[in-house]
This record gives C-alpha cells, structure tokens and sequence, in this order.
C-alpha cells in the first residue's frame, strides 16, 4: 500500500546482552514464567529457543539449565532454587509482614514419641486417646508413624482446651530412619522409658535424634506402678547421658505416668503445654497450606493415600498440591479417627485422597494456586528422576563390569520386596543393606507398596530372587504363578523375625551345599496293601528312570508331600535296581503309606559340595 511503513520487526541479538539484572526461577520454570521473570514478551523467548534448535510452546517446562542459558542471553544472571524453597522465602516474608498486622496465631505443637520397643508408647498414647491401637498392631509392636491430635478435656487442667499432636514412632531399631524423620518435623520429643527396664540402646537412639532435631525432651518414666519400678534409677541412667532432671538440678523435665492407670498423664501436658509456649509456636493460618508427608500408601478402594501434616497455613478441600515428584487435588481428608474435613488448620495431621501416585515418606508438601503449574513441577522432577536413574544404572553395568567378573564366585541373595506402607519399606531396605557380609551379598531387585503380583512373580522368576511381603499378601493369580514357577514367597507381619529368617538364609549359603540331579518320574496308577510289606505304588514311569538307591520326593497336585528314599522297587515280582521309561513297577516309600492314585514320585539324588572360601 502507498505510504505504509510496516513497524520494524523484532531481531534476536546474535549475541549476548550484558548481564544487567539478577532473577531467581524455580525448577520446571515455563516458558511463560521465564519471559515474565525477563520482561520480554513470550513470543520473543520462543524465537530464542528456535534460533538455538529448541521447539517450544509457551505452557513447556524448561530445563534448569536451559532457562538459565536463556536468560544470561537476554541480560539475566539466574539463581535456581526449587520450589519449596520459593514456599519457605514468601513464607517468612508473610511471617514478617503478619508479625506486625497480628496475622499470626499460636499453633498446637507437634509432638513425637520416642523411645524403646515395649516400653509402652502406644500404650501411653492410647491412655491419651481413650483409644486402643496397640491391640491391632502385629505383635504388640508399633509398624508405621501414627499422627493423632488430642485435647485436654479435665477442667481442672491449667492446659483445659489446649490441642496436641502426638507422632507415635516405632521403638525398634530396624526403624531408626523412621524414627528419625519423626524427630525433624517435631516441636517436642517425649522419651518414654520403662521404670521396671532403664535405659535400653534404642533410647540412647531417640536421645541423639532428638539432640539432632534440637528439640527439647521431656522423659516420661513408665510403668511406675510396677512392683519392680526404679524411677530413680531410670534418673540416674539419662543424667549419666546429659539429661539431667530438674529436681537434681538440671533442665530436662521428668514426669512419672502410668498408661495402665492412667496416672500422670494430665501432669505430662501440662508440660508439654508449658514447653511449647517457650518456644512461642507460630504459624500464619491465612497462607496456603505447606507440611511433610508423614506415611503413604496404595488403597485398594481408594488410591494413593498420603498422611501428611500441616505445619504452616490452612490445607482445603479442592487445593492443588506438589509433594516430591508427585503432584494432586485434594479430593477428601480425613482426621486421625476417620472423619472428613473440609479445612486443616496448622499443626493438624490429615490423610489425603487425590494424589495422581505415591509419594516418598517424609516429602514436603507445598500447595500451588495453578494446576498446570503442578503438573509442570511434578513432571520435571520425575523426567529428572528418570534421567538420573538412567545414568545410573548405565554407569554401574559399565564402571562395575570388571568388579562382577572378579567377584564371579561372590555368593548373592536376590530379594523382591514388598509392603503396605512406603514408610515400611524404606526401612526395610535399610535394614536388609546392613545385613550384607563379606561373603554373602544381598541384592535388593524392586521394592514397592501394594499386593504381590503376577509382574513380582515374574521379576522374581526371571531374577531367581524370593519375594518379601512385609503386611501383604500375593493376590491369587499371582500366589497360583509362584506355585508354577517355584518362587518362593515369604510373608511376614513383624520386622524382627524377618531380620532373623533372611540371616539364617544368608548364613545358609556358606553351608556345604548340596547338588540335586534329577534322575526321573514316575506316576502312581494304583495303589495296593500287602500284609508286612505296607503300601505298594503301581506307577507308570513317565521320564528319565527310577532308581532303588536314589532320594524320592511324592507330589501331589503339584506340592510336595513327603521327601524320603525307596523302600523297594519291583519289576513285576523281581526286585530292580533300575526301571527306565516308558515301563511299569512297583514302588514302596520307607516309613510312608499315604499314597494315592494321580500322585506324581520324583527322583533324584544328592551331591554334597564342600562351601568355597573366598579370600
């Protein structure tokens, strides 16, 4: 058209502007997000990422890297920091601002009980509670973390109305690492010891996990009204350890219940009350909801489930959330006692539905306005997951080739293992890590949350490894696998005795070994009774050939029997030293008469091989 001057179009530099400014970005940044953070329009970051051989759209996730290559070109030093810790900064900015506008409200304090395995914890809590959960824990013992919020309701209490939230942690050492997390995302730590036992070592454990979160301890001796109780002695033993009571001088607090009578126990939160308005607890309710997952598991009916607690702002109904790798909605949550709520407060245990898999126990939990935004952070973790994995196993099968040829001879216990909880198998894999000797070598194949499966049978079949389910049980498809591929699958509901059978595994690969050659079948097409002679076994020899000498195992719908050595082998009425296939005789089992028509008789024999030493 005469006279139009079209506008000058935009030219990306060919080279980059001189740093003028400094941004901070968060990992998974969008396009969008980072040409907000530059002040240039969208359009003109795509046209840079083009010109660099990068196809892009304005919701994609860039990688850290390349945001910050992108903006160093357009004039911006970067500082990458994750998203949580975006959380934590406005976080204390709201803090500050609300300290001055009176936003801020005293939250209850989070409180974890500690201390050694039948000591009473869960008895204590359930006194607390009015409840009773030790009843429905295997074996009397505590397995995973219980969040329970509590309030005092004798009105004769100084802390009548008061709210805590009490963290029940297991008290045996294999869940040390449990126990530990339980101490991070506390305010109180209360160390429950046993009068009539003393200071045993998994106390002296939850002593240092607690000096570690630097929280404060309060002892509460239990079991005070056992005849054999030595409260004083008790107080001798932690004084011993730098937890001198107060009465002797110190400024750890000691209190003596009773969680069989009851006694003591309004006279404990009042403490744990008074300590925690020393430490001035606060939290801004108005903020959106940040906490740690607490457990995670995989419901049947209902999904992924997470227990989280809310430590900051107030968690509702319909939020979107990033925990870990993992991003959500709320869709429902539920109190310690099942009820559904609307709205979390600060300091309130809650388990959440709505989660799109499971997260990792002891993840922080960050709420997010956007969705999308979600979504792009949870997808970037996980692509950056999946990458490190990747580079990892690529490194150890190249790096670790000469290391697995020189140890050839190194005897390994594969391990598949399953839980019910996320929580429970973390600690599981701990705990098998450290069994590991110089000679034997566990090797941990998968471990994972829910039912045993048809793909862990398989994965085990494959792997010659045994399957672990630790609180679950095979589905039957997967169970009726198993029996066809001769995998073996041990159940267990309390953690010492699996420690102790997979020890007596492992030991049992540095016994002698014994070779079994399988020699041959035979099966049973009629059974007769022969006065002094007992039960004779017409069989049917179907492969290989039977032999008088050799060892015999009796199937029988495809399980094992009974396991023993021929009694005599016939030839019509000849005795036989050996029937090959595709002949008939007749068979007698030393010492065992229980056998039918359909029974399947193996035979094999046995070489004994003297245990390698490895140097």
């Amino acid at each position: 058209m005469k006279g139009y001057t079209p506008p000058p179009r935009f030219t990306l530099p060919t080279e980059p502007l001189p740093i003028t400014r400094s941004i901070t970005i968060t990992e998974g940044t969008s396009v969008k997000d980072l040409a907000e953070k530059l002040e240039i329009r969208a359009k003109d970051l795509i046209a840079g990422l083009l010109a660099k051989g990068v196809f892009a759209t304005i919701n994609q996730t860039l990688d850290a890297d390349l945001a910050s290559e992108m903006a160093r070109f357009f004039g911006a030093d970067t500082n990458v920091i994750s998203y949580e810790d975006q959380a934590a900064k406005e976080m204390e900015t709201d803090q500050e601002t609300t300290e001055t506008t009176g936003g801020e409200i005293t939250r209850p304090p989070v409180v974890t009980i500690m201390g050694h395995v039948d000591h009473g914890k869960t008895t204590l809590l359930d006194a607390i509670r009015a409840t009773n959960v030790a009843e429905g824990e295997a074996g009397g013992i505590t397995q995973h973390i219980g969040a329970y919020k509590v309030k005092v309701v004798d009105p004769q209490s100084p802390a009548f109305g008061r709210e805590i939230v009490f963290l029940d942690t297991p008290g045996h050492q294999a869940f040390t690492r449990m126990r530990a997390r339980g101490a991070k995302v506390t305010d109180i730590v209360v160390l429950v010891v046993a009068a009539d036992d003393g200071v045993m070592p998994q106390t002296l454990e939850a002593i240092d996990h607690a000096n570690a979160a630097e929280v404060p301890i309060i002892v509460a001796v239990n079991k005070i009204d056992k005849p054999d109780a030595m409260p004083d002695r008790v107080k001798k033993q932690l004084a011993d350890r730098g937890l001198m009571p107060e009465d002797w001088g110190g400024t750890t607090v000691f209190v003596d219940v009773s969680a069989k009578k009851k006694t003591g126990l309004n006279l404990m939160m009042e403490l744990i009350c008074l300590t925690a308005d020393l430490r001035e607890l606060k939290a801004v309710p108005t903020r959106p909801a940040s906490g740690v997952v607490l457990e995670a598991k995989l419901d049947r009916g209902r999904g992924p489930v997470a227990t989280v607690l809310v430590q900051n702002g107030t968690l509702r109904a319909a939020d979107n959330f990033v925990v870990g790798n993992v991003f959500g909605k709320v869709r429902a949550m539920y109190d310690d006692r099942g009820r559904q709520l609307e709205l979390a407060a600060p300091s309130t245990p809650v388990e959440i539905i709505g989660l799109e898999s499971l997260p990792q126990a002891g993840d922080q939990f960050v709420v997010v306005a956007d969705r999308d935004k979600a979504r792009n952070i949870s997808e970037y973790r996980e692509m950056r997951a999946r990458e490190l994995a990747l580079a990892q196993s690529s490194r150890v099968s190249l790096e670790g080739l000469a290391d697995q040829i020189k140890s050839a001879s190194l005897k390994e216990l594969a391990v598949i293992l399953k839980g019910d909880m996320q929580g429970s198998v973390e600690v599981l894999k701990d705990m098998l890590s450290k069994i590991a000797t110089d000679k034997v070598r566990l090797k941990l194949i998968h471990g994972g949350v829910g039912a045993i499966t048809e793909t862990d049978v398989l994965l085990a079949s494959a792997s010659n490894a045994i399957i672990i389910g630790f609180n679950v049980r095979p589905e039957r498809k997967a169970q009726e696998l198993a029996d066809q591929e001769k995998v073996d699958i041990r159940l267990h509901s309390i953690i010492y005795e699996l420690q102790d059978e997979i020890k007596r595994a492992m030991s049992g690969l540095l016994e002698p070994t014994f070779k079994e050659t399988y020699l041959g079948r035979a099966e049973v097409r009629n059974v007769f009774k022969v006065p002094k002679a007992g039960t004779i076994a017409g069989c049917f020899v179907q492969d290989g050939l039977v032999r008088r000498d050799a060892e015999i195992r009796l199937m029988r719908n495809g399980a094992q029997i009974f396991k023993g050595k021929v009694g005599s082998l016939k030839r019509f009425k000849d005795d036989a030293s050996e029937v090959r296939n595709g002949n008939e005789c007749g068979i007698s089992i030393a010492n065992y008469g229980d056998i039918k028509v359909g029974d399947v008789i193996e035979f094999f024999s046995t070489e004994v091989i003297a245990a390698e030493v490895i140097a």
